[in-house]
């Protein structure tokens, strides 16, 4: 399990580097600098909500997880 503060951390993260994809990407076909930042910071804080979302159901999923050992020695 993770702690919420280490989700929120990684989609920070994540979704800083989408941000700045997404606004080179529209402004290589608009030429528009204002409408970039528009459409990437808006386009990226709904994806950043969605994936806080994704991470906290998959941290309750145990698919492919390792259960470590219930002792020590």
């Amino acid at each position: 399990m993770e702690r919420h503060s280490r989700t929120i951390a990684k989609t920070l993260t994540w979704r800083v580097i989408g941000t700045l994809i997404t606004i080179w990407v529209v402004y290589a076909f608009d030429k528009d600098i204002k409408s970039s930042i528009v459409i990437g910071v808006s386009a990226n804080l709904i994806k950043m909500f969605l994936y806080y979302l994704h991470e906290r159901i998959w941290n309750r999923i145990t698919f492919g997880r390792i259960k470590p050992p219930d002792y020590n020695i």
